[in-house]
């Protein structure tokens, strides 16, 4: 297993104790864009994706959630998805992680198609609705969750303990998850996420019943990786944190792509030259959509 570890090229990571002063949570010797000699340059790709659910009958219905979508997410920095309900975000995130198939079309995860299944273990993923064992322990689950991921075994002990420290839950840790609370679990699913040292962190609506604090260390979290080269993919409704955390975003309607570029060309006003916030920039292409015009 040492063996493997090391053939892969990923150093151990140095997870921080919260407070000031912390290290960075991951801590490298070399890029981590670089993989097997070569340059990764994209941390996902969508070329021409539909998804069609089948509905009624022997299947003989259907509900397009994902209409010819083409997408790329660069790797290295944070970007966001965005969209209102129903849009097709959380699908697109389902056919990344292998949760679901597409209908048609390609995708990539870190480089590679989807059937390689090992690029999983390099992906870290967090949602607002997490479904754990409640009767297993916070350190139980991020030891399960580590095995899993193929954590050596001679570093994940060491691991959880520094990870339930970053997410506030070290004096929790021995208590079943049945006991915590809504925000307890959030923090629990961050620390799962992070287990297996990602080179992709996808966030779909992450800050579901964090308080302030928690949101706080959840920033931090991504611009660590951010700073370490890594790739965040932020799926979220709050719209003043993807303003300040992302580089690049896309914006679905209705399944399909109608803006993918630098968050700074979607902010600013193509009539004032302006800087707005994100919300005034997002409002007139929703209300294009909702008239029926071209978005």
């Amino acid at each position: 297993m040492k063996g493997a570890a090391k053939a892969r090229g990923r150093p151990s990571p140095g997870f921080p104790i919260s407070g000031a002063g912390a290290a960075p949570i991951m801590s490298y010797s070399v890029n981590v864009r670089q993989h097997r000699g070569l340059a990764l340059t994209t941390a996902a790709t969508f070329d021409k994706v539909e998804k069609t659910y089948k509905t009624g009958l022997f299947g003989r219905g259907g509900v397009a959630a994902v209409r010819g979508v083409t997408l790329t997410v660069p790797a290295g920095g944070v970007f966001g998805l965005l969209g209102p309900n129903r849009a097709g975000k959380t699908t697109l995130v389902k056919l990344l992680l292998s949760l679901s198939a597409p209908t048609a079309g390609t995708v990539t995860r870190l480089g590679q198609p989807l059937d390689q299944r090992s690029t999983l273990g390099r992906v870290g993923y967090m949602h607002e609705n997490h479904a754990f064992p409640r009767y297993l322990t916070a350190s139980e689950l991020l030891a399960f969750y580590g095995g899993l991921s193929a954590v050596p075994s001679a570093e994940l002990d060491g691991r959880v303990e520094k990870l339930l420290e970053r997410v506030g839950l070290a004096d929790r840790k021995s208590e079943p998850i049945a006991r915590f609370s809504k925000g307890m679990v959030q923090r629990l699913g961050l620390a799962q996420a992070l287990v297996n040292n990602p080179d992709l962190l996808v966030l779909d609506e992450p800050t579901e019943g964090l308080d302030l604090s928690g949101r706080q260390l959840l920033r931090e979290v991504v611009r660590e990786f951010k700073a370490a080269g890594k790739t965040v993919l932020l799926v979220s409704h709050v719209l003043p944190e993807v303003q300040e955390l992302c580089d690049r975003v896309a914006v679905l309607v209705a399944g399909k792509v109608v803006h993918q570029g630098p968050l700074a060309d979607l902010l600013k006003d193509a009539k004032t030259g302006k800087e707005r916030a994100l919300e005034g920039a997002l409002k007139p292409i929703y209300e294009r959509h909702d008239k029926g015009g071209a978005a």
